[in-house]
């Protein structure tokens, strides 16, 4: 009964997450700032990098300003790299870890590298923002090459479109191009 109890936790944390979520996405940015602060206060700095990353993630969309929207997604990246580096929530660096704990880790692992374009294509908008056009080149980068593991459905081929349409704005006509700094090009 405890362990279905704590496997139902995290899910709840991400329930109420999409819940604020749908709160910012009906027009309320304020209140879903806040209360998603809120969540980032009760999870903590070291609560489960699988949670952080999705908060951070989410709490960058609620910023007013474009250095805030940075660190929260910079600190989303630093959550999702510390998961697939093999460090998890709780583990106290011993390697021996079996069971369902290795294998919620290997779960969420696979969740974050699907998260990697569209955290990469933000830290690239952001620095697009702050007038930083290198930095959001390489970020623009790793959210291409991240693309492989995105399906062809609606999500992967939004976030594969969003990833053009930045690289048009920063002057790359696609991956590994250059291109000088400039507006978006208008197709004749």
């Amino acid at each position: 009964m405890a362990e279905r109890q704590e496997q139902a936790a995290p899910d709840a944390l991400l329930t109420r997450i999409g819940q604020v979520v749908m709160l910012h996405h009906g027009g309320d940015r304020e209140e879903a700032r806040e209360r998603l602060l809120g969540l980032w206060a009760e999870l903590g700095e070291d609560g489960d990098p699988l949670h952080r990353c999705t908060l951070a993630h989410y709490l960058a969309d609620t910023q007013d300003d474009p250095t805030d929207e940075l660190a929260w997604d910079l600190r989303a990246l630093s959550a999702a790299d510390e998961l697939t580096d093999g460090r998890h929530a709780g583990d106290s660096g011993d390697t021996g870890a079996t069971g369902d704990t290795a294998d919620a880790g290997q779960e969420g692992a696979v969740a974050i590298r699907a998260f990697y374009p569209s955290l990469h294509l933000n830290l690239a908008a952001d620095y697009v923002k702050l007038d930083r056009p290198d930095a959001a080149r390489t970020h623009i980068r790793r959210a291409r090459s991240a693309c492989t593991v995105l399906a062809d459905d609606g999500y992967g081929n939004g976030v594969r479109a969003a990833i053009g349409r930045l690289e048009l704005r920063l002057g790359d006509g696609g991956p590994g191009e250059g291109g000088a700094w400039g507006p978006p090009r208008q197709r004749p």
